[in-house]
């Protein structure tokens, strides 16, 4: 979704001004500020992610372990 609507990808206003302002001057702060805000989107996704795969392993690893 956030690659389809490119007004998803805003900050505060503060911060989306200030972004704006130094992108018209010449800046890339811009650029580097939402692919900051993106990371911090992601990395729970990942953790979580990476915690599931880790339960899963060890839950079918001891699930053929022991005999039913």
């Amino acid at each position: 979704m956030v690659l389809v609507v490119p007004e998803l990808e805003a900050q505060c206003p503060m911060c989306k001004m200030s972004a704006e302002s130094n992108l018209k001057n010449g800046g890339t702060e811009g650029r580097s500020l939402n692919a900051g805000i993106l990371y911090m989107l992601a990395l729970p996704y990942l953790l979580v992610g990476f915690l599931g795969y880790v339960w899963y392993k060890r839950r079918k690893k001891d699930g053929a372990a022991s005999p039913h």
